[in-house]
């Protein structure tokens, strides 16, 4: 090809084409008339061609003057027409929109407004088009796909077309406004994290850590307390890994505390003794990768673990638990096995008395293979300050019977969850044997009545509780669950009892789900002259009976209290609530929490 002329120099700079100005020119042409014998109409000038010719290779022969002045001319028009269209598109506010949406820079600006303009020439839905990839005629649908080049595909080209491009993902809707704010206020209260005010200065830096964990290297001289938040931030959002693990283990730490280890390996647990050889206390929640190979690790290292805390490791083998507790049981004095169905059983708790001369502290929880031989042998452990239990296997009440002969008087912590067959002698022993107990919680028993849970109460040693836990101590009788003749579960008599000896040292209270308590019960306990300055927590859900006047009772009652639970409570319905306190499990629509704004 030859040098272009400076008119061909010009028509490009401008996107302007010959081809498109020949075709404005024809169709001036048709609007205009035309002869009868099918020629021009005389004095019409044909642009396009003259526009043509005057973008042809210089080597042709030279055209007149006027001409070329004339393309030019038209050539000038059409320039300003398009830039007066690009300046209405760029005052509209889908160009704007656009705009921000794309991040487009000034200089794309026109670009952007043809690109628009060429949406709106582009055929409406119902109309015929020619397929830009393979030229076929078909009917322009609001699915039709725009070409790469331009123009509209049909159906089977439009397939093709999404097979070869990244489909990006979709965005999931952000939700903002009041109905966010209530959300993560439920999301907060339910973990426990929630405080009415303005959220500390800590808060705020731990919460912005979070969200860029990737970028610290690590977290230098904080307080542990400090650590351990920020540990349990980063397990909520499932952001502890092996790469975020290493903020948490240096050389002279004793203490690591991981609350989610669902994306840990047996090398990161590895790594966790090999980096931290003063461990002290260890825990570990959602284990699953904490196996045999990890025990041998820690068998081989001169760590003398004195706290112990395992949540879901259950490919560690009963063999190797036996190895670690004749090994590492000396200087033991917490162990905490949580959710390891098969492998801890009565053969692990039996190594426990000589293996583990130091053990304060004992909690099996979710086992299926600890039996009543095994809580024989826990009696046997005279150490023992703090036991828990939750056992799949029956265990006959006259072995916790035994159990609380043996070593009641020194225990400080009694938690015997889900034991339906524990009965009144069990209590009768807690009255007889223990003195020095501050937590006690019997829960999901049928057997017990309320005879027995005022007897315990009545007159007994021990000093006031600061936390109990009696939920779903209740009849189960299927046919008629309302009638209780036989006074099953805490019903009034006891609730009563249980206030009058620890009321006003109690912190916690759970008598979820105990339904024969009587809004008579409720009202004398909660009556006006009744004050119980320490209670922090209340769960009184499905407790049928209670109203709107007992829950204000409650809030008059206990001015420190923080949260009151009242599921299943319909009789609930419109209660005012102090300022700073929160009410969960209102049944009706206003949500599960009110935050109250009234003194």
């Amino acid at each position: 090809m030859g040098p272009q002329s400076a008119l061909t120099d010009f028509l490009a700079s401008h996107n302007i084409s010959a081809n498109q100005i020949r075709l404005d020119a024809e169709a001036r042409r048709r609007a205009a008339g035309q002869n009868p014998d099918g020629s021009p109409v005389e004095g019409t000038e044909v642009v396009a061609e003259s526009a043509t010719a005057a973008v042809e290779d210089e080597t042709a022969s030279p055209e007149p003057a006027g001409r070329r002045r004339r393309a030019t001319v038209a050539a000038e028009e059409k320039r300003k027409k398009e830039q007066k269209l690009i300046d209405k598109i760029k005052a509209s506010k889908k160009f704007q929109k656009r705009k921000r949406n794309d991040d487009e820079d000034s200089d794309y600006e026109d670009d952007l407004a043809r690109a628009i303009f060429q949406e709106r020439s582009a055929p409406l839905p119902g109309q015929m088009e020619n397929c830009a990839g393979c030229g076929k005629r078909f009917t322009v649908t609001t699915y039709s796909r725009n070409a790469p080049d331009g123009g509209l595909l049909c159906s089977p080209c439009g397939k093709e077309l999404a097979k070869t491009e990244d489909v990006p993902k979709k965005k999931p809707k952000r939700i903002s406004g009041a109905l966010a704010g209530r959300r993560q206020v439920q999301s907060n209260i339910l973990d426990g994290t929630f405080y009415p005010g303005a959220k500390s200065l800590m808060t705020l830096c731990i919460e912005t850590l979070a969200k860029n964990i990737d970028l610290a290297e690590d977290l230098g001289d904080l307080p542990e307390p400090v650590i351990d938040k920020i540990a349990r931030k980063l397990s909520k959002h499932r952001l502890l890994n092996t790469s975020t693990l290493s903020l948490f283990i240096q050389p002279t730490v004793e203490q690591i505390y991981i609350y989610d280890c669902a994306k840990l390996t047996a090398d990161d647990f590895v790594r966790v003794f090999q980096t931290a050889p003063n461990l002290k206390k260890i825990k570990a929640c959602n284990a699953i990768h904490f196996k045999d190979e990890v025990m041998d690790y820690l068998l081989s290292r001169n760590i003398n673990l004195e706290d112990f805390y395992l949540h879901g490791a259950n490919l560690v083998s009963e063999a190797k638990w036996k190895e670690f507790l004749e090994k590492k049981g000396k200087p033991l004095r917490s162990l905490k096995v949580y959710w390891t169905d098969k492998h801890f059983n009565d053969g692990s708790l039996a190594v426990l008395p000589t293996a583990c001369p130091s053990l304060e502290r004992l909690k099996v929880y979710h086992n299926q293979r600890v039996t009543g031989d095994g809580v024989k042998d826990i009696a046997k452990i005279k150490t023992l300050r703090h036991l828990g239990l939750d056992l799949r296997e029956p265990v006959h009440p006259d072995v916790f019977v035994g159990l609380l002969a043996a070593i009641g008087k020194d225990l400080e912590t009694l938690s015997l969850a889900r034991m339906p067959d524990l009965d009144n002698s069990v209590l009768d022993a807690i009255h007889n044997r223990c003195r020095s107990l501050r937590k006690l919680r019997l829960t999901d028993s049928d057997t017990i009545t309320d005879q027995g849970f005022e007897r315990l109460f009545k007159d007994w040693d021990n000093k006031e509780l600061f936390f109990i836990d009696f939920q779903k101590c209740r009849q189960l009788d299927s046919v008629k669950p309302r009638e209780n003749p036989n006074g099953i579960g805490l019903c009034s008599k006891g609730f009563t009892a249980l206030m009058e000896h620890s009321g006003p040292k109690l912190r916690h209270l759970n008598v979820h789900g105990c339904r024969n308590i009587s809004a008579a019960a409720f009202e004398e306990v909660f009556a006006a002259e009744k004050v119980y300055p320490g209670l922090r927590k209340l769960e009184i859900s499905f407790c049928e009976e209670v109203t709107d006047f007992i829950v204000g009772s409650i809030f008059r009652s206990c001015p420190n209290l923080r949260e009151l639970n009242v599921f299943g409570c319909m009789k609930v319905k419109d209660v005012k609530v102090p300022r700073g306190k929160i009410l969960v499990g209102v049944p009706n629509a206003l949500g599960m929490v009110i935050d109250g704004d009234d003194d």
